[in-house]
């Protein structure tokens, strides 16, 4: 007789454990040991730059010099330094860390501020330290007579420096007179007064025959009841040009219909004293009167701006 068959008892569920974090802990202590070594060394390297950056920031390698600084595009008639002057203004003349993300906008701001600059075309930052800084400057085209002196303006009428002119220098532009206003603002800003400005368009204009014809100033007359400008040469010498170019009036000859008149002026040897009218109107014009012009309104002065010294160079 066959024996009962004994049933195999069925397997033991495992009992789940009262610690499984523990337990996870240590069946991967391998790997998160590794992890922890890895943050350590983050953490020791980050602790160790801090103390380290500013020091290396500032070593030779990271810090911008003012004579690191090359400036280009300093225009020939610039007797300024250019370089020394923009940095001292913007209290940037001492060494500047190249990791300074704003730097590159400091240096554009601070050359932009300069009254011989127009534009700061780029900035551009050189490793090891330097930086080029181009710029395209302001040129003068004549200088306004004032009470005891001249000053210099480009052909927008913009104030330049003109302490940086001597007086065989400031010679050599054509001189504006007539004018009775003071600069509105500072160096590097309009002067404020648009009759400085058509006379400062008016000397660009006629530059290139100011010599030739041995012309001396260019001044506001009125005429037809309306501002001309009247060219004054050596030995009395009278030119009518007429209106500022631009500003013609109707019938009027343009201004460069009026510079080729000029120009045949120059080449003949024509020495009359008569008055001459390049305007091309009709009729002949009535004597012309100075002074007692109808003042033009002037622009507001940039606030707090204080307006440059007006006795820079004495006229000769």
């Amino acid at each position: 007789m066959n024996a009962p068959s004994r049933r195999k008892p069925p397997p033991l569920e495992p009992v789940p454990s009262q610690r499984p974090v523990a337990d996870f802990l240590t069946a991967r202590r391998a790997g998160l040991g590794a992890i922890a070594v890895v943050l350590l060394a983050i953490g020791a390297s980050a602790l160790l730059w801090s103390r380290v950056a500013e020091r290396v920031h500032w070593s030779g390698g990271y810090q911008l010099l003012p004579a690191m600084v090359e400036v280009r595009g300093v225009a020939p008639w610039v007797k300024a330094d250019l370089r020394s002057e923009s940095l001292r203004a913007a209290s940037l003349d001492r060494a500047l860390p190249l990791a300074d993300p704003d730097l590159p906008n400091r240096l554009a701001r601070a050359f932009d501020m300069h009254p011989w600059v127009r534009q700061v075309v780029r900035v551009e930052l050189k490793h090891p330290a330097g930086a080029v800084v181009e710029v395209v400057c302001r040129e003068p085209v004549a200088m306004v007579g004032v009470k005891g002196g001249l000053m210099a303006v480009d052909a927008e009428g913009v104030v330049l420096p003109s302490a940086d002119f001597t007086a065989e220098l400031a010679a050599g532009y054509p001189r504006v007179s007539g004018v009775e206003s003071s600069p509105q603002g500072p160096e590097g800003s309009r002067w404020g007064d648009p009759m400085v400005e058509e006379g400062a368009v008016l000397a660009q204009v006629i530059a290139p025959e100011w010599r030739a014809l041995e012309l001396v100033e260019c001044r506001p007359v009125m005429e037809r009841g309306v501002r001309m400008w009247e060219l004054v040469g050596s030995g009395g010498r009278l030119i009518l040009f007429g209106s500022a170019p631009g500003r013609e009036a109707a019938g009027e000859l343009s201004a460069a219909g009026k510079i080729a008149r000029l120009k045949e002026l120059a080449a003949s040897a024509e020495t009359s004293t008569d008055r001459i009218d390049l305007t091309g109107l009709d009729s002949a014009p009535p004597a012309a009167t100075q002074g007692n012009l109808p003042p033009d309104p002037p622009r507001p002065a940039s606030p707090g701006a204080a307006p440059p010294e007006p006795l820079a160079i004495p006229q000769r």
